[in-house]
């Protein structure tokens, strides 16, 4: 039976914390289900409906739509303690979640002890990544390594006690080993942990079958995924990425679906850029402009609380995005952000030590730090947009600077964000 449905995938297009949940809010609307493809805990989207603010770290924003159906796919990593607190409260917030959430059974369980190891290697490391102490990274070794625990195991309780005793053992040891202890509290944890399984098994399936029956219905899908593409673990600048593949090609692998199957992938960006953790930021602003642009859009992250690193537009940054993944259109958040700010920059290019310029995103991560951003520059609006509701509605120079950004990336702007509510979400076109 052939797909009559539609399949969008919304990726993030810089270092994360692009609006990504703003715009899957206000996309979900129009669709029957939202699925996550990757990414675990570490993730916060946070989502604006009326006077109420909601941060998402694992379910889809998509769940404030009532009756929309959100599935968490075999891509992500999921961590039971915190994914049951979050779906209790929403539901004690009044969000109806009863047979609207669902979590592939090919998922991987992202323990306790994934945590504690977490925490412990950056606390001992040479060279500092800058994790959010959440575990996804560790859980991702466990499932890159065979040795991870998947939803299916929690049916089956002797290889469950007998995967999860050897994982113990194993992370005791390496504890010891660097010296930060064994981890007391950690029986109490995993008991915690592990009494939720039976709860987890009432919601888990088979995202793939339950997407293309959706599709071949002739319905509409939404695929999300965590981070942005700088922090993908094969395109971005590693090793300062995450532990998975944020770009739009993992939303088929990390849902169970097949390639041909998805109609158009939506690039996120902010209208500047932010980067948390550590790794380059090759556009970053001087320290004052950085605080008061920091000040300005809020720029602190939804899961840790960490003030992020802000700087100009890189479009070498978003054309790269764009390349790798193949975006049909873009959406640009916290336009108004930019509102007082008399003059814009936008980097075009990157110098490096030698004099040369190149255009194109390097793999050699560490050259970034010694590169000189090419600049040019284009003049504010000096107005707000916050009340703007048509692209004809901004000022003349705000519209040329999306106008720029457009051209820059290859990508048409198809959503433009003023604020934080659902009404301030521009469609352009």
């Amino acid at each position: 039976m052939a797909v009559q449905g539609t399949c969008t995938v919304v990726v993030g297009c810089q270092w994360g914390d692009e609006g990504k949940g703003k715009i899957v809010d206000v996309l979900a609307e129009g669709v029957d289900v939202v699925a996550r493809y990757q990414g675990g805990a570490n993730a916060g989207h946070t989502v604006h409906v009326g006077d109420n603010e909601f941060i998402l770290h694992q379910i889809p924003s998509g769940i404030l739509h009532a009756g929309k159906r959100c599935l968490l796919g075999n891509g992500v990593v999921l961590d039971i303690r915190q994914f049951f607190d979050e779906y209790d409260a929403l539901e004690s917030r009044g969000i109806a979640l009863e047979g609207r959430v669902g979590v592939s059974s090919r998922a991987h369980i992202l323990f306790p002890y994934h945590r504690l190891m977490d925490r412990a290697a950056e606390d001992t490391a040479s060279l500092k990544i800058g994790t959010t102490g959440r575990g996804i990274g560790p859980a991702y070794e466990d499932k890159a390594g065979r040795r991870g625990v998947r939803v299916a195991d929690l049916a089956n309780r002797e290889r469950l006690e007998e995967l999860v005793g050897f994982a113990l053992d194993r992370i005791r040891g390496r504890l010891d080993q660097i010296g930060h202890g064994s981890g007391q509290e950690l029986d109490d944890l995993m008991g915690e942990a592990l009494s939720l399984g039976d709860r987890l098994l009432g919601l888990s399936l088979d995202t793939g079958a339950e997407l293309m029956a959706t599709l071949r219905a002739g319905k509409r899908v939404l695929l999300e995924g965590a981070q942005g593409t700088a922090l993908d673990l094969d395109h971005g600048t590693y090793p300062f990425v995450t532990s998975s593949n944020t770009t739009a090609a993992a939303a088929a692998t990390g849902t169970g679906i097949g390639p041909t199957a998805i109609d158009s992938v939506v690039g996120v960006v902010k209208a500047y850029t932010t980067r948390v953790g550590e790794g380059p930021l090759p556009s970053a602003f001087d320290p004052a402009m950085d605080a008061h642009v920091r000040e300005l859009g809020g720029e602190f992250g939804a899961t840790t609380g960490r003030p992020r690193r802000c700087g100009w537009f890189d479009a070498v940054l978003s054309r790269y995005a764009a390349q790798v993944n193949g975006l049909t259109g873009l959406a640009v958040t916290k336009l108004d952000v930019l509102d007082t700010i008399p003059e814009l920059e936008i980097v075009t290019g990157y110098r490096l030590p030698d004099g040369s310029v190149v255009e194109s995103f390097p793999a050699d991560t560490w050259s970034l730090g010694g590169i000189e951003p090419v600049v040019e520059r284009h003049p504010g609006w000096n107005a707000p947009t916050s009340e703007a509701r048509a692209l004809s509605d901004l000022p003349s120079n705000a519209r040329a600077y999306l106008h720029r950004i457009e051209e820059l990336t290859g990508a048409p702007v198809q959503w433009v964000s003023v604020g934080t509510q659902r009404s301030q979400i521009i469609p352009v076109g």
